[in-house]
């Protein structure tokens, strides 16, 4: 009686355990998803006001990292309830990644030992240096460089051949197993060993031959140990970022990616590299012998490698990341495109061999479209930021499983709809790029003829002193643009205050005793932002601020149509500031390389195109503040080295337009007009063929940060015209001493002719407070004075 109960249940278990098997097995054959990583900003910019309130000694270590630990959480959340499979964990930072992977490792230079602070001011001090006269505390900070192509920067921490790893701090532990008591399932990023050690420093009394890479047997036992602490944790997968692949020189790498692979994929999870930036280009010839779990490619920006990368894996056992969604711009993904071009990778390798996701991390990008309340439902329509990222990767992955969703066919009317603005165009700017002609890209005589006039009209004695445009942002000049913004203070109201800065700064220059003056910029936001905003073309977000470094945000404006200039954007400030002096002021612009490559460009014109543009504007402002009686006007073009193309086939192009849109915006001015262009953070010994062939007058260019390092390219190409490498580091807090800038200008003196060196801070003073600023200019000024004594 009983048998036919028992086959009863027999048979429902048999059709479950089938049911379930089917149900396993379809999902196994499904594409998945992935994020490389997320802003770090926090909604609000909460981690920014955390990290400064610490900074300033308002709040407690354990406070900062309550904060810190409620942002990652909202990261998390964000990512998974967007529907994303592989979610990253471990690439939060509280200054910067690359700077976390030293301090984790254990890579402490001795000179922040000595200083005996705490873990987590030991690491602050790394990023920005540290000063406290009280506690015979001064340090300066580690070198910054620019990620990649990128404008987000990294510091860059010495190594040497006697430096030694151990695992200090397991972040990536940490934070995985946060993650997991929250039920959120992540994959733990890390920088992979070649990557890392490619980017770090080598120590400026390091031996002639020694490179970093050197130090990689040194460096293999530690990630063991952290990846094999996150295989006992649980973790199925990890993420290893190798962008160093976008880069002609990782072809070169093959026996080195093979000695680290065979030793970490035994003890590690599955382990993804991933490519960011570029092309894997020939890489993937020793790539594909490695035993790892998948390989990520860059596909917004390198979509042609697919093929040859799909030929070259589909008879291993390496599945395939296909980064579709742009982790670099703003605008909405063209997910049926997208679409085609994964399913050729389908087609090839199988769905179960697929992953789709973005093509970098999406630290580049604003958080969220949402709270964005004042673009027009049209502008809204084309943009995309993290969040909003997340769902495209999501909604793709559906898409390629069978499950088209709304936002899919949402997206495919957006799609359309952008196409049919991009159409539009002002024939006037059109018509006057193509008019241009090579006699409107120099100036009317060479140098030394331009020099002698430029002498008599600047009377500037030798080793002038100047500053590279901005002084300190204060919370009343922040307050007061606030108030204008929202219509509590009129137009001649805000004017008034800004003339009451300016007077302030001109005033202090005086009794500095600076020699060639600026208005001090209290006028502008930020130095893109506020030439877009008086330019068309142009749109700005409220709330979409970028990590540039540490707790420095940026809102990049949006290039959404051509560029040009209504009306003159700064003379008014600057022929103000004249008329309060009888010292020679300088005028001060950003260049249109920079302006472009630190904006989110338009995707349908190309950027030759876009930076000529607003080089033809940027040249009716130079003529402009010359006619307005300004002396000296300076160029700033921080980005044209971090906009080069990182493989070198591509570079002659880029230089060319690049170098030709300089100066198309500075050519159009008299022989006795100063021109002078700035440079940050841009190690540019590679192209510095083309810094010379943007003949400006004066260059100035970053060089304590980097512990004068770029003095050797000086002393490798020469240069003609007049330069002032920067005396000391704005980036920090701390105040150079006196002795501290005449040792640099001596330094300086060795490699570069007495009579061509200007004296001046390595960059904008913007961050600093007033009181820091006073001192260390009028260290600057004295130093000088002893300069022109000393060389007379």
């Amino acid at each position: 009686m009983r048998r036919p109960f028992s086959l009863f249940f027999f048979t429902f278990f048999l059709l479950l355990s089938i049911f379930i098997y089917n149900i396993n097995h379809h999902k196994s054959k499904m594409v998945k998803s992935a994020v490389l990583g997320y802003p770090r900003i926090g909604v609000g910019r909460a981690t920014k006001k955390a990290i400064e309130s610490y900074w300033a000694g308002n709040s407690t270590a354990e406070e900062l990292e309550s904060v810190a630990k409620a942002v990652r959480k909202e990261r998390w959340e964000s990512i998974k309830n967007a529907g994303v499979d592989f979610i990253p964990s471990g690439e939060f930072t509280l200054y910067d990644h690359l700077l976390d992977h030293s301090y984790n490792f254990g890579v402490i230079p001795q000179r922040y030992v000595e200083q005996k602070l705490s873990g987590l001011d030991t690491y602050f001090a790394m990023g920005r240096g540290k000063q406290d006269r009280a506690k015979g505390i001064d340090v300066v900070a580690s070198e910054m460089g620019k990620f990649f192509d990128s404008n987000y920067h990294i510091v860059k921490v010495d190594h040497s051949p006697d430096t030694e790893f151990k695992l200090l701090n397991n972040q990536w532990l940490n934070e995985y197993k946060e993650a997991k008591a929250l039920g959120i399932e992540t994959r733990p990023v890390l920088f992979g060993p070649i990557t890392y050690l490619s980017l770090v420093r080598k120590a400026r009394d390091a031996p002639a031959d020694f490179e970093p890479i050197q130090l990689l047997d040194k460096l293999i036992p530690v990630y063991k140990e952290v990846l094999a602490s996150l295989k006992e944790a649980g973790a199925e997968y990890v993420q290893l970022d190798e962008p160093i692949l976008s880069l002609d020189k990782a072809e070169s790498f093959g026996a080195e990616f093979k000695k680290v692979y065979e030793a970490l994929a035994p003890v590690a999870p599955k382990i993804t590299i991933t490519s960011a930036y570029g092309r894997v280009g020939k890489s993937i010839d020793y790539l594909k012998e490695l035993p790892i779990h998948a390989l990520h490619l860059d596909l917004d920006r390198e979509p042609k490698q697919l093929d040859s990368v799909l030929e070259a894996i589909k008879d291993t056992k390496i599945d395939i990341e296909l980064g579709l969604i742009s982790g670099r711009n703003i605008w909405k993904n063209d997910l049926n495109a997208s679409k085609a071009l994964a399913q050729k990778a389908i087609d090839v390798l199988g769905a179960d061999r697929v992953v789709v996701s973005t093509s970098s991390s999406l630290l580049h990008t604003p958080i969220s479209i949402k709270v964005e309340k004042k673009l027009t439902e049209q502008q809204l329509s084309w943009l995309s930021f993290a969040e909003e990222k997340c769902e495209e990767v999501a909604a793709l992955a559906h898409a390629l499983n069978g499950q088209e969703t709304a936002l899919f066919e949402q997206n495919t009317k957006d799609i359309a709809a952008r196409r049919e603005f991009e159409r539009t165009s002002d024939s006037a700017v059109r018509d006057r790029v193509a008019g241009i002609t090579e006699e409107m890209l120099s100036r009317k005589a060479p140098f030394p003829e331009r020099r002698a006039a430029q002498k008599k009209h600047l009377n500037l004695p030798k080793f002038p002193t100047t500053t590279i445009g901005s002084f300190p942002q204060t919370k009343e000049i922040r307050q007061a643009r606030a108030k204008f913004g929202k219509g509590e203070l009129t137009a001649e109201q805000y004017e008034k205050a800004m003339e009451a800065e300016i007077q302030h700064a001109v005033d202090f220059q005086e009794k500095t005793g600076l020699d060639l003056f600026v208005h001090g910029e209290p006028e502008r936001n930020d130095m893109v932002q506020y030439f877009g905003e008086q330019l068309t073309g142009f749109i700005f977000t409220q709330l979409g601020w970028v990590q540039s470094y540490g707790s420095r945000y940026v809102r990049p404006p949006i290039v959404v149509s051509d560029v040009s200039r209504p009306a003159p954007m700064t003379v008014r400030w600057s022929a103000y500031a004249q008329s309060l002096t009888k010292k020679p002021m300088k005028g001060m612009l950003t260049g249109p390389v920079t302006i472009l490559n630190w904006s989110f460009p338009r995707a349908d014109v190309s950027k030759e195109v876009q930076s000529k543009q607003l080089a033809l504007a940027l040249r009716d402002e130079v003529v402009d503040l010359a006619n307005a009686g300004i002396k000296a006007i300076q160029v700033d073009e921080p980005a044209i080295r971090e906009g080069l193309p990182l493989r070198k086939s591509d570079w002659d192009s880029y230089l060319k337009w690049a170098v030709d849109s300089f100066r198309l915006s500075t050519s159009g001015v008299e022989n006795d007009i100063q021109v002078h262009s700035h440079f940050c953070y841009s190690d540019f010994g590679d192209i510095f063929p083309s810094i010379q062939a943007l003949d400006a007058d004066v260059i100035s260019i970053e060089a304590s940060k980097a512990d004068l390092k770029l003095l050797d390219v000086f002393k490798s190409y020469g240069y003609s015209n007049e330069i002032g490498p920067g005396v000391y580091d704005i980036h920090s807090p701390r105040v150079p001493s006196e002795q501290e800038i005449k040792d640099r200008i001596a330094a300086m003196a060795k490699v570069l002719p007495a009579d061509l060196m200007v004296v001046n801070p390595d960059c904008g003073l913007k961050t600093r407070g007033w009181k820091e600023t006073e001192e260390s200019l009028t260290n600057l000024v004295a130093a000088a004075r002893w300069a022109r004594e000393q060389y007379a």
